[in-house]
């Protein structure tokens, strides 16, 4: 390899925002932070958290509580009790 070409790849140590924190090597300067990792996802831990800042999942189950899907059709019709 050519020397003074390559950017430094370093150990550096990753924060996500559940607070779970492990070191891995980057050529990125200074810890990261990252929104979401292993120890959080859905996929890896098999718990779905829903991450919601402003209100939207609330609304939208609010909204569609009451929406039951016809047989076979792609309208969706409301029931009223």
């Amino acid at each position: 390899m050519k020397a003074g070409i390559h950017p430094a790849y370093n150990e550096v140590k990753v924060i996500c925002a559940c607070g779970h924190t492990f070191a891995t090597r980057s050529t990125h300067k200074g810890d990261m932070r990252v929104e979401i990792c292993s120890s959080c996802h859905p996929f890896f831990t098999g718990k779905q958290k829903l991450i919601d800042t402003e209100g939207r999942v609330d609304r939208f189950q609010k909204k569609y509580a009451n929406v039951v899907p016809k047989a076979g059709k792609k309208k969706l019709e409301t029931v009223k009790a």
